[in-house]
């Protein structure tokens, strides 16, 4: 029997000489939507689950003339270490060693080779996702093979691959991760949390941000906590940890502890019931947080401690217009003033919450977050240059091996919750160009422009401060 490990728990998977394929389904394009649910035995003793040969093989979307947002400019970006050598078998399994999983797509099949388990349940949500893309945009994934690593921390660091005297600089292996950083060459891809997060009780992403769009018009900005609001557990990172030794009126720190909150039913947890003070505090975990997303939804004005690591949408951002930049050795100062000044500029404050809650409620639907996957993944496609194999050990998974073994609970919910349900009857919308040379040049500097520029008020103001004692 193969298993595929979950969280203390197994699902079964299907090798692949068990795939169903008695059933079959017209090769013909999909004009109009029709629904495929799970399709588990209703015998649970059955041993194996295979996965349904019915669903639609490609599919006739209609062309989507919207462009896509700015963020998927940087899959050129981040793809351009293997831009004019490709990447070679031997490439590629430079990096198996550091990897959760190696995933191959091949002939719009998915199969897994799990090579350690994840931190929870992770790797079977990525990977979940992946399978879910397949479904949205069938015929439309080339065949190829990836690494991933699904550790908070980049691997692939720029520093061991910098030309040296004496040594024999390789090419960095293409490894797909959930965080980037400007010193790693890691492949960022979206994070686990998008298709739920049941250990802490956090929905699918589509349905908490329709739920967070409702909270937040539950308190009218001005009518909200005129305070920093942060809750989150400190014990992982020492900014953090720091943040809560900042003792101050115009600051709501909270302690979050996971594990009574799992005792009390999420009570006190619920993300769409968070949207009630002026101001969110953005601070980094051990990497990057999937919180960022939550936070900036809020329609508060976000107070970001300037992250070393970077999620996939997030290097679009623009200080004091999505959010306002505090520096991590000041946190402190830099949140009083951020409060002070916010509430001295009610609509200037309001508009910079309103603009990160427009830009993540907008810009990073699941749909656009289907096209990055999908984009990012025929970029990297195009870049092979090897025989796609499903290695010995590989085992083939569709949304029945992973869901149907499942009876009830937190994961399976996810699971049903995020099933696409299927293909979309629009197609991808359109990519962006690349940054040209120039363009981002400018872009970074506007960003540093602008910190500096809110650096020297704050200075100003504590100067001012100091004076009047």
């Amino acid at each position: 029997m193969d298993l595929f490990l979950l969280s203390g728990g197994r699902i079964k998977v299907t090798p692949i000489f068990t795939r169903n394929t008695n059933v079959t389904f017209s090769k013909t394009t999909l004009t109009e939507p029709l629904n495929f649910p799970l399709q588990c035995p209703p015998d649970k003793n059955i041993t194996i689950q295979t996965c349904p040969a019915n669903y639609p093989e490609e599919s006739n979307p209609k062309d989507d003339l919207v462009t896509c947002p700015d963020y998927f400019k940087w899959i050129h970006k981040d793809l351009e270490p293997w831009r004019e050598t490709g990447i070679t078998r031997e490439t590629l399994d430079r990096a198996s060693d550091k990897a959760h999983f190696r995933l191959i797509i091949k002939g719009g099949r998915v199969y897994v080779h799990q090579y350690m388990k994840s931190f929870q349940t992770r790797d079977v949500f990525t990977i979940w996702g992946i399978v879910q893309l397949l479904r949205m945009y069938p015929g439309q994934v080339p065949d190829l093979e990836l690494l991933f690593l699904c550790h908070d921390f980049p691997e692939i660091w720029r520093r061991d691959y910098r030309p040296r005297p004496g040594v024999n600089v390789t090419l960095p292996p293409p490894l797909f991760h959930y965080c980037g950083h400007s010193g790693a060459f890691d492949i960022v891809f979206p994070d686990w949390s998008f298709w739920g997060w049941p250990e802490i009780n956090i929905k699918e992403w589509n349905q908490l941000s329709e739920a967070i769009n409702v909270g937040i018009k539950k308190v009218k900005w001005e009518e909200r906590e005129p305070y920093a609001y942060w809750k989150g557990n400190p014990g992982v990172a020492k900014l953090r940890r720091q943040l809560m030794k900042c003792r101050d009126p115009m600051l709501r720190l909270y302690r979050q502890d996971w594990r009574r909150e799992g005792r009390h039913g999420y009570r006190t947890s619920n993300l769409e019931n968070q949207c009630t003070h002026r101001y969110k505090i953005y601070v980094e975990g051990r990497a990057w947080s999937v919180s960022e997303k939550y936070i900036l939804a809020c329609d508060s004005m976000t107070l970001l401690v300037k992250p070393f690591y970077f999620d996939f949408y997030t290097r679009s951002l623009v200080p004091m217009e999505h959010y306002w930049p505090i520096r991590p050795r000041e946190q402190c100062h830099d949140i009083i003033f951020a409060v002070n000044w916010g509430n001295n500029n009610t609509q200037k404050a309001k508009t910079i919450g309103r603009n990160g809650s427009r830009y993540v409620l907008k810009n990073l639907q699941m749909k656009y977050v289907y096209d990055y996957m999908l984009y990012l993944l025929q970029s990297y496609g195009k870049l092979m240059r090897m025989n796609v194999e499903v290695p010995e050990g590989a085992k083939e998974v569709c949304p029945e091996t992973m869901a149907c073994p499942i009876n009830g609970g937190k994961v399976r919910q996810s699971m049903e919750d995020s099933l696409v349900m299927s293909p979309s009857v629009k197609g991808a919308c359109e990519m962006p160009p690349p940054f040209e040379e120039d363009e981002l040049k400018k872009f970074l500097e506007k960003k540093e422009n602008v910190e500096k520029e809110v650096v020297k008020w704050t200075n100003e103001y504590w100067e001012e401060q100091r004076k009047k004692q």
